[in-house]
């Protein structure tokens, strides 16, 4: 495990990065609607740059806890995702992702998907390195990460991040 230095801890604003996508059809299944698939991907994309903002290390997806579809995308449809850092462990980095999709004609938002995301920093040999910590500065951020730690300690049984 390499101990180069960390820069230090950040709040999860800081963290913060928007994608917009335009659905198109190449994005879209017979009825016209998103592929989860192509979803997922930009999920991942958007994850994976909060977590390297983070860390200012590459990383690597590690898994994919959960992803809410909770209303349909369509063709035409502006996609928005919005992700943060929410928690992080020695070498791990949990990131939130929203999506929300916005009819450009109607001008409707509604909110779409949430995910959570897990990744690991690499350091120039591929080998998992130390991030920084996250500093949640609000309730909410406090919220989420203590759900977070939690999720973790009953993924690991309590044992410590390798």
């Amino acid at each position: 495990m390499n101990n180069e230095k960390c820069k230090p801890g950040a709040h999860p604003a800081e963290t913060e990065v928007i994608m917009t996508e335009l659905v198109l059809p190449n994005d879209t299944n017979p009825l016209g609607n998103l592929l989860g698939g192509r979803l997922l991907h930009w999920i991942d994309i958007v994850g994976a740059l909060a977590a390297t903002r983070h860390s200012r290390k590459p990383v690597a997806t590690v898994s994919v806890e959960g992803v809410d579809f909770r209303h349909p995308i369509f063709e035409g449809d502006m996609v928005t995702l919005s992700a943060k850092v929410i928690w992080t462990g020695r070498t791990s980095i949990a990131v939130r992702v929203q999506v929300k999709k916005e009819d450009l004609l109607s001008g409707a938002v509604v909110p779409t998907n949430t995910a959570l995301l897990t990744f690991v920093a690499m350091d120039k040999d591929g080998k998992p390195c130390q991030v920084p910590p996250i500093l949640p500065a609000t309730e909410e951020e406090m919220h989420l990460y203590n759900h977070a730690q939690a999720e973790y300690e009953s993924r690991k049984g309590g044992k410590n991040e390798s």
